[in-house]
């Protein structure tokens, strides 16, 4: 059965929506003002983003220095054709990571793929790897460093290529609410953040008794969050600690805005409350709707709609399956061939779904598709700069988590990986 193949160049752009077709037409031009290609400019998300997303105000400290000429100007047959030149030069020196969410051009350069915390774990299995290239974004290229070994070193390709959602959550605004929530509740409030935020949150959390979590353990950690403690604070997505209370049956749940007074709820709200849910959002997954899939099923009655748990509580309760990127990619990969998939996840990973398994039909949820815009910031020509900087001995772009917080982001994943989740 041939798959549909929802490319982004047919798709129609919506009035209101962030996404552009400019994309398309040129990835490194469209993306010259918010990639650092050829200007400073970082003050936005650019496609994809939320319209209600601010830039963090600590932006200023990961800008990306603007591209080479050399680089911009180069083909992209010449691009690759460097790029495996100098992966060749370097040999096992170097690991590249390319995350499932990244575009085709560089997913052929990566020696491993995954998740973020997949991909981490497999980097610190390469203590022979003096380089590791994270082509991700910039929370994820911080938990590669943490788990790395003291003679490795991570490098981002491009700098600017960070998180909206992982920037929702910061922690002066996250330690804010703590201290609120002792006084107005006493101190049974558990910590947990989601893999998708920052490194000082993920110590926020191993210092005072809190956990890290990916999309497919959270059930498993926020249960045992429950048990420590009278209820969980958990960031910076609301929408997956929503999907994960209700899977535990846990039906307190009331979500703080960092922007108004107690979060924009009463004493006696937080008092009640088992699970307190941060003010967050991928903006990819928030596009999807319940309309999408009941249209869906409609044009496609043997369809089986499978969503990441990212999305809205309504979308997930619509869908026959949630699960992470990883379960996504397994329950493709074992339906038999002629099935048929609606997909509610990122477009990059829905194609490369489409071209490995041809004899299925697989499709995008949202018909007006579109990239996460900061993983679209790792174009190719950053890649070729970051490997041929290596080459010459010259190491950019690193990303180092100082000491502390890594000690303090260490204790919280390890303590989920402790817990057997």
């Amino acid at each position: 059965m041939k798959s549909v193949g929802l490319t982004l160049e047919k798709q129609k752009v919506a009035a209101n929506s962030t996404c552009s077709s400019s994309q398309t037409d040129d990835p490194v031009s469209a993306f010259t003002s918010l990639a650092g290609l050829g200007s400073q400019d970082q003050t936005s998300y650019g496609p994809g983003a939320s319209f209600e997303v601010r830039p963090p105000s600590r932006a200023a400290m990961a800008r990306q220095a603007p591209l080479p000429a050399e680089y911009r100007s180069l083909l992209p047959d010449e691009i690759d054709t460097r790029i495996a030149e100098a992966r060749r030069r370097l040999g096992d020196r170097l690991v590249i990571l390319g995350h499932h969410y990244q575009r085709e051009e560089i997913i052929r350069h990566a020696d491993l793929r995954g998740d973020s915390f997949k991909l981490s774990q497999l980097a610190a299995g390469r203590p022979d790897a003096e380089f590791i290239v994270f082509c991700g974004v910039h929370f994820m290229a911080e938990s590669a460093d943490i788990l790395s070994g003291p003679d490795q070193q991570v490098i981002l390709p491009n700098l600017a290529a960070g998180c909206s959602m992982a920037d929702m959550a910061n922690l002066d605004d996250v330690a804010a609410c703590w201290d609120e929530l002792a006084r107005v509740c006493g101190s049974g409030t558990i910590p947990v953040t989601y893999m998708n935020s920052v490194a000082d949150l993920k110590a926020f959390c191993g210092e005072n008794g809190g956990v890290v979590c990916t999309s497919s353990n959270a059930p498993a950690l926020v249960e045992w969050a429950m048990r420590q403690g009278e209820r969980v604070l958990f960031f910076p997505d609301e929408h997956l600690g929503r999907n994960t209370a209700h899977r535990l049956g846990l039906g307190r749940s009331i979500v703080w805005d960092p922007r108004k007074p107690l979060g924009g709820n009463t004493v006696e709200e937080l008092r009640q409350s088992q699970v307190v849910l941060w003010k967050g959002f991928c903006s990819v997954h928030e596009r999807f709707t319940v309309e999408q899939i009941e249209t869906a099923r409609l044009e496609h009655p043997d369809i089986t709609i499978v969503v990441h748990p990212e999305c809205r509580r309504e979308v997930v309760a619509a869908a026959d399956m949630d699960g992470s990127t990883e379960f996504i990619i397994k329950v493709i990969e074992e339906a038999p061939a002629g099935s048929q998939f609606a997909v509610g996840t990122e477009i990059n990973l829905v194609r490369r779904l489409q071209a490995e398994h041809p004899d299925k039909l697989i499709f995008c949820l949202d018909p007006i598709v579109c990239p996460c815009s900061t993983m679209y910031r790792v174009h190719p020509a950053f890649l070729c700069w970051a490997l041929e900087n290596l080459v010459e001995g010259r190491v950019v772009n690193r990303i180092a988590v100082d000491d502390s917080t890594r000690r303090w982001a260490r204790v919280a994943l390890d303590r989920m990986l402790d817990l057997g989740a």
